[in-house]
Formats: C-alpha cells, sequence, structure tokens
C-alpha cells in the first residue's frame, strides 16, 4: 500500500510539474507580439537603430481593406446613426461659405483660389437613411458655445476640420467681431468676442509625446506620456480628438527612431502593440483628467487617403453609394482605436466619418494645394494632396455631424435646447 502511495504521489508530482512548464510556455507566447527589446543605454548611438526591423503594415490601396458601414460605438439602438445614408448630388447647392471670406485659410485647402475651376465637389450634402439631419446653423452653433471652449486635438486633418468650423462661424461674423491667431502650424485659435468663446487647434498627430534629443536628434515617443499641450486642453467645454495615419507611417516617413514605456527605451514593437499602449495613455488621461459632467468628449476616425491615381484629375465622387470602396488604413488599427473607446468608463462621442469620407476622391486639393499656373499638368517631381480636403469641401460635412451631435440629445431625438 505504501508504494501505491509513492507511486500516485510521483505521478502527482509529475503532472503538477507539467502543467507548470505548459502555463510558462502559453504565458510566454502571450507576450511575445510585443517582442520588447529594452535598451537599457539611453545614449544608444543612431546608428544602431538599422539593427531593428522596420514595420510590416503596408499603406497602399493594394491592402483592399474593405470599409464596413458604420456602427456608432456609443449609439442606442433607436437612436438615429447619422453616419449611414448616401451622397446626394443637387447642381444648384451653394457651399456654406465662400473662400475668400476666412483669408486664415491655408493654401493647403484653398483649392479655387488656387485656381481650381470646377466646383461640383462643392454641390454634394450628405443624407443620412432613416432620419434628417439637422442643416449647420451658424447663429446657433455660437449660442450653443457662448462663453465655452471647444480644442479640436490630433494631425493636420484634425487641423483641416478646424479651419473647417473658424471659417463657418467666421463667415457669420462680421470681421471685427472675430479673433484668429493662425501664425504657427501647431496651435490656432478663433475667438468670437460677442459671443465669448473659442475654437482651439493644438497639433499633437500620435496624442502621446514626441520628443527629440537635441544632442544626437534621437526621436522618442513617449507611449506612457501623453503630449505636452495636453495642459491647455483641460477645462474644455467640447473636445475633438483624432490619431490614426502618424501611427502607419513607414521608412523616411516615419516620425520616430524609438519608443519609451515603463521608463525603457524600446527599439522593436508592433505597431498595433504601441498603438494600443497609446491609446490607453490617452484613455487613461480623459478618465482622470476630464470632468464629464461639464465636457463633452468625441473622437473622429480616420479620414482616407485616396492614391494619387485615384484623386488627380478626379470632378466625381468614386460612388453615390458609401461602403462600396475599399479602405487604404490598416484595419487592425482602427479596431484598435474603436476597441479602446468601446472599453471606456466615460462616454465619448465616435465621429465615424471614414465610409462617407471614402467615396469623396473627388475633394482632395491634388494639384491644387498650391497656386498653380494656368495648364500645369502633373509631374514626377510634385505628388498631388490626395490626404487632406479642399474647403470649402468635406470637412464642412464633418462639422454639420458634430453640430447635429450637439442638437440630438442621448435618445437620439432632436433637444429643444
Amino acid at each position: 500500500m505504501d508504494t501505491t502511495i509513492i507511486e500516485r504521489w510521483k505521478l502527482c508530482t509529475f503532472v503538477s510539474f507539467t502543467g507548470c512548464i505548459i502555463l510558462i510556455l502559453c504565458l510566454n507566447k502571450s507576450h511575445s507580439s510585443t517582442k520588447l527589446l529594452a535598451l537599457q543605454d539611453p545614449a544608444i548611438s543612431i546608428t544602431s537603430l538599422n539593427q531593428f526591423p522596420t514595420q510590416t503594415i503596408e499603406f497602399s490601396a493594394a491592402s483592399k481593406l474593405i470599409v464596413y458601414p458604420p456602427e456608432s460605438v456609443n449609439s442606442s439602438e433607436d437612436g438615429c446613426n447619422m453616419f449611414d445614408g448616401r451622397w446626394v448630388y443637387n447642381p444648384k447647392a451653394r457651399p456654406p461659405y465662400d473662400g475668400h471670406q476666412c483669408p486664415f485659410l491655408s493654401d493647403q485647402v484653398s483649392c479655387r483660389r488656387n485656381g481650381r475651376s470646377d466646383s461640383d465637389y462643392e454641390k454634394w450634402s450628405w443624407g443620412a437613411n432613416g432620419c434628417e439631419i439637422p442643416s449647420f446653423n451658424a447663429t446657433d452653433m455660437m449660442e450653443r458655445l457662448r462663453g465655452k471652449r471647444v480644442v479640436i486635438v490630433g494631425d493636420s486633418l484634425n487641423r483641416n476640420q478646424w479651419e473647417s468650423l473658424a471659417c463657418l462661424l467666421y463667415s457669420s461674423l462680421h470681421p471685427s467681431r472675430a479673433y484668429i491667431e493662425t501664425q504657427t502650424s501647431v496651435y490656432k485659435v478663433f475667438r468670437a468676442k460677442d459671443y465669448n468663446f473659442s475654437v482651439e487647434f493644438y497639433w499633437s498627430p500620435f496624442l502621446v509625446q514626441l520628443d527629440v534629443d537635441k544632442k544626437n536628434g534621437t526621436r522618442v515617443l513617449r507611449l506612457d506620456k501623453l503630449s505636452g499641450s495636453a495642459r491647455r486642453w483641460q477645462g474644455a467645454d467640447i473636445m475633438v480628438f483624432n490619431t490614426g495615419h502618424w501611427w502607419a507611417h513607414q521608412g523616411k516617413m516615419r516620425a520616430w527612431d524609438l519608443f519609451q514605456y515603463e521608463g525603457k527605451l524600446v527599439g522593436e514593437m508592433k505597431i498595433e502593440s504601441a498603438l494600443d499602449i497609446g491609446m490607453k495613455t490617452w484613455a487613461s488621461w480623459v478618465r482622470r483628467k476630464v470632468d464629464m459632467n461639464k465636457t463633452r468628449v468625441f473622437f473622429r476616425s480616420i479620414s482616407p487617403s485616396h492614391t494619387r491615381k485615384e484623386c488627380y484629375n478626379e470632378s466625381k465622387p468614386l460612388s453615390e453609394e458609401p461602403f462600396a470602396v475599399v479602405s487604404s488604413f490598416p484595419r487592425s488599427l482602427t479596431e484598435i482605436i474603436e476597441g479602446t473607446i468601446k472599453e471606456m468608463e466615460n462616454p465619448v462621442t465616435y465621429l465615424n466619418i471614414t465610409g462617407l469620407s471614402q467615396n469623396r476622391r473627388d475633394a482632395h486639393p491634388s494639384i491644387y494645394a498650391r497656386k498653380q499656373g494656368q495648364g500645369q499638368q502633373l509631374s514626377k517631381e510634385f505628388h498631388p494632396d490626395c490626404s487632406h480636403w479642399c474647403l470649402p469641401g468635406l470637412p464642412d460635412t464633418w462639422n454639420s455631424l458634430l453640430y447635429a451631435s450637439l442638437v440630438f440629445n442621448t435618445s437620439g431625438q432632436v433637444s429643444d435646447s
């Protein structure tokens, strides 16, 4: 009998040991995707960066990633999904403002001023399926913003949106009753004196901090620290964030050399893992620093780019029906952004403009991102801008949907206030 007990004890010991080994292997496997290579010496030379492999994400139309019909991240079942609809052409339509009314618009978005002669791209309006979206009303918008601050934070596409919103409001005022500061590309502000509100833009393409070593030029993306301008975002009544495109840049377009995470410099990490950490850093800041009883937080989805061939010399959308086209932006990154927003305790409104914007290849500046000579053709030296958008143009629709989101209450019905 003692021999039987001993044999059973040996068997239990062997099974327990084997189970521990399997558990350790599983844990190692779950963490292997991050592939962190901690560089304990912060004085690492730039030449050693070539030892680290670059990201494998393709940022090209060849990826053929389908844009799925938008499902609002935080909408109720009985609510109106403003982002599900179609484009409607009206040959008699007029844009909400004349670009010449807004002298602060950058050359990059001033297509008509730069020589674009066609205007059909200004005659398309967005209509939602199953509900009516209130048209943008500048006077009503300014009353809603009276005494408040709006901050728009992100990359140059959010700057594109800021220029649109500033012009929508500025064109409804006498110039003497507005204050505009646009001297730099990293900070811009519009103030309406009689309404005592401001609309501010802060350039922060990653939302987290990007540092540059002054001695050796090494660029470090600090995944667990929010952008240095974040202290100026606080206290705003409306916040509109975006990020995405700069995370997908590769090669010479990539803006960082190293990541920093938990006090360590990291030379290799899957871009999905890096974005996930960065988004969680932003979400944590919103949870800790934003008073949701006062502030409404929005996050705008990816603004789609088009290829050189899709964008150049085009005057019509790809299709009147959205979601019939494909997106070049990696779906894996979009899922991380949307997943973070879904998991947040604080309610964040997701402005899902990707699908409706994907059709609008006609609305990019193309070669009209700068002043053009008559009859100028596309050259090998100059790449048309197929990322940003003409103004007046598509970002005005984004801001109309932002306005509608402020008009709609949480049940999806139009409020009286």
